[in-house]
């Protein structure tokens, strides 16, 4: 159901937060299926292709067959708690964040934003599109745990302003790739030609899903947009 996975970087560790309610779905998004895989499937095959070995952070037991499952402590305070669990369960000094409803993000766009946070060094590594940064994916330094942590712990539990404070808490401004340039000059590219505009399209809802069976089935009538 996954393909297979390139050489994984024992650097860096991947994670798919999966432990929303996902109350506009009615039901786990996890489990929804796109294409005739469920999401979790999706996710794990974009950080497989990325040459990460990838973990759940979140979610419920069942979708320990899968992948390893990363329990969230604080699973009521949203997706900075899973976050914050997962980074805290592996020593790899990169993690690098999918969240569950971004089936049409590019491997490569992983793979690029992990080279560039190992070679700048930078806290939180991000892409944006339109001109608007992204949360997700998320490439983050383990050193900025703590202050993760401490965000959670005031009752701040966004997952972008908790990136910011703690690149800040580091003297670091978060860095943002925009994904346009880099499909642009090559080094990054969708599989079935998507732009970047619909990489980041979120399955919330049933509509939603809808939209996203008939983006997978005709790309190309979206090359333009």
């Amino acid at each position: 159901m996954i393909g297979r996975a390139a050489i994984a970087d024992p650097e860096a560790a991947g994670f798919v937060l999966a432990g929303g309610r996902s109350s506009r779905m009615g039901r786990d998004k996890a489990l929804v299926e796109l294409a005739g895989q469920p999401l979790i499937a999706h996710a794990l095959g974009i950080l497989s292709g990325a040459g990460l070995a990838a973990a759940i952070a979140g979610g419920q037991p069942s979708l320990a067959s899968f992948a390893p499952l990363v329990p969230d402590s604080q699973p009521d305070l949203g997706p900075l708690s899973g976050l914050c669990s997962a980074l805290a369960s592996n020593p790899a000094r990169w993690a690098v964040f999918l969240s569950i409803d971004l089936p049409f993000l590019p491997a490569s766009l992983l793979t690029y934003l992990l080279r560039h946070a190992q070679i700048t060094e930078r806290a939180v590594t991000l892409s944006s599109v339109n001109g608007f940064p992204q949360t997700f994916p998320a490439v983050v330094d383990r050193a900025a745990l703590p202050w993760l942590e401490r965000e959670l712990a005031a009752g701040r539990r966004g997952c972008f302003s908790a990136f910011q404070c703690a690149a800040a808490a580091l003297d670091q401004p978060v860095s943002v790739l925009a994904a346009e340039p880099l499909v642009q000059c090559g080094q990054v590219a969708h599989p079935q030609a998507l732009p970047p505009a619909r990489w980041f399209m979120n399955l919330n809802s049933a509509d939603e899903l809808r939209r996203a069976e008939i983006l997978h089935k005709a790309p190309a009538i979206h090359l333009t947009t």
